[in-house]
């Protein structure tokens, strides 16, 4: 009786570890896979593989520029869903029914020569050799399909360097849904998930856009929903006291631009940023908790990506 269980509990123990061992090998080539892509050092959190389910779920997806920017995150997934088709691996492709991706952040950063990060991505490199080695017989791929793509795009933070000493950061919270369809490659994919926020956030200039011409995907009708559409603020919790939300506040909006009118008792302070009127107000939650609210306008016109990028600022100080 007592061999029995031993034996049990070894095969207990032996697919426990076989599926720790087959969830890392998936998420280490997910990684892999990625880095080599892109050119850009990714992390991957976790990763769960349902077999009978024909299903994985990763967490944590992080993809951090590449060389020659600074150390801020260029791609922040928390979650992706796949459906797959298990039996397609044994033809010798990769078949995804369905992909659901939720990308909260896309990080657009321009360095200190002007150089934006997305452009400096191995993608880019390889379109350009591609053009110049026309007619050269590429190298053996394999074969993905990817039937539908579900992107939640959350927002563009955008960080330029090439200005002045401290970055000019803008925010475009986005929080669009699309679906598109007949993704054939990894590089289509990674293409479209960095392409389409930038597109959604009317930022222009990116020579990603030029790749993404020669990848094109189908897209299906889907209504679009801003957040700040009509907005000119940006809110939220802190957890800090009022003297220490205020001193941040008038030390990050010192950096991002000049300060006109500062009042402490009452938790105001106006000043000019990026060429747009910006005002911070404090309200006071509890002792340890302060309201922060930023409001920016240009020529009358609500700037909701300052706002943001102010309060982001704040946020990157006291989180």
């Amino acid at each position: 009786m007592q061999k029995k269980i031993k034996i049990v509990i070894l095969i207990i123990v032996a697919i426990f570890g076989f599926c720790l061992v087959r969830d890392f090998l998936v998420k280490s080539l997910i990684g892999s896979v990625a880095s080599n892509v892109t050119g850009a050092p990714t992390h991957v959190g976790g990763l769960s593989l349902s077999i009978i389910k024909q299903s994985v779920r990763i967490s944590g997806f992080k993809m951090y520029n590449p060389r020659g920017f600074s150390r801020d995150i260029l791609v922040d997934i928390p979650n992706i869903g796949v459906t797959c088709n298990m039996g397609a691996l044994l033809k010798g492709r990769i078949h995804l029914k369905q992909l659901d991706i939720d990308l909260k952040e896309l990080g657009l950063t321009k360095n200190k020569e002007g150089k934006l990060n997305v452009d400096s991505l191995k993608i880019i490199e390889d379109q350009k050799n591609k053009k110049k080695n026309d007619g050269q017989k590429p190298a053996k791929e394999m074969a993905i399909q990817i039937d539908v793509v579900n992107l939640h795009m959350g927002r563009v933070v955008n960080k330029d360097y090439s200005v002045k000493e401290f970055p000019v950061i803008k925010v475009y919270d986005i929080n669009l849904k699309k679906t598109y369809k007949n993704i054939t490659s990894v590089q289509q994919l990674a293409v479209l998930i960095m392409a389409e926020p930038l597109k959604a956030a009317g930022i222009q200039g990116a020579g990603i856009y030029g790749v993404m011409m020669f990848t094109s995907v189908a897209v299906l009708p889907v209504a679009a929903v801003f957040t700040f559409a009509g907005k000119d603020y940006a809110e939220a919790d802190f957890d800090a006291s009022w003297d220490l939300a205020y001193d941040t506040g008038l030390k990050q909006l010192r950096k991002a631009g000049k300060i006109k009118t500062q009042n402490k008792q009452n938790g105001v302070i106006d000043a000019n940023v990026n060429g747009a009127g910006v005002t911070l107000k404090l309200k006071k939650v509890t002792n340890n908790k302060t309201h922060i609210v930023v409001s920016a306008r240009k020529f009358g016109l609500p700037q909701p990506e300052i706002s943001a990028g102010v309060l982001y600022r704040i946020s990157d100080e006291l989180k």
